[in-house]
């Protein structure tokens, strides 16, 4: 099987600038919503920008693409990289305009980010990722591009990856086996995203 990326084509706002920061890096990438081309990648990116019952909606309305993605990821084990709100799918359901399930690969949920601090909301611009427990060795301390207004609460801090500072700590990436999420935005986070994108490449958990 070719190496190739599929990019999951749901209307995701970021699609292609992620689209052209994976063929910046050497990509094989694959953008499609069918789930007969997921079946065939050896590597899935889950892109996302907007509401999570918006993105959760597109996901569902590509007929068998969830059913694909279980098949895929949680049990042939091929990497998965979930950006933005495609990570924040990753939780067991989103609090965002009324609650809406998620994929629920990631125990948590998705949570309006705390403005008690006096903060400005969306978190918007460049802040620091602070390395938790890593175990895949994909994400790396450093400054990323962050744009959100909520953020997965995590029911097991081991899944964890790395956390940043927004009035408190928030939730920056979560790693489990052969699933990695990021919050922040790797194909608006210059060298450093970049960088975390040729790791995912790489990458044979």
């Amino acid at each position: 099987m070719a190496d190739r990326v599929a990019l999951i084509d749901y209307g995701a706002g970021n699609l292609h600038s992620v689209e052209n920061a994976l063929r910046a890096v050497g990509a094989d990438v694959c953008v499609t919503a069918d789930p007969a081309l997921v079946a065939d990648a050896s590597r899935i990116v889950l892109p996302g920008v907007g509401a999570f019952g918006a993105c959760h909606d597109g996901l569902a309305r590509l007929r068998g693409m969830i059913e694909m993605l279980e098949r895929r990821v949680l049990r042939d084990g091929i990497p998965f990289l979930g950006i933005c709100v495609g990570m924040q799918l990753l939780g067991t359901r989103g609090l965002e305009h009324g609650e809406t399930p998620g994929l629920a690969w990631i125990g948590g949920e998705v949570r309006e980010l705390d403005t008690s601090g006096h903060v400005k909301v969306p978190h918007m611009g460049w802040n620091d990722v602070i390395l938790a427990d890593d175990a895949s060795g994909l994400i790396r301390s450093g400054e990323a591009y962050f744009l959100h207004s909520y953020a997965l609460d995590v029911a097991d801090e081991r899944d964890v990856a790395a956390r940043t500072d927004h009035g408190g700590s928030v939730t920056a990436a979560v790693a489990r086996d052969n699933i990695l999420g990021v919050q922040f935005h790797p194909e608006k986070s210059q060298a450093y995203g970049l960088a975390l994108l040729e790791r995912f490449l790489q990458w044979k958990p």
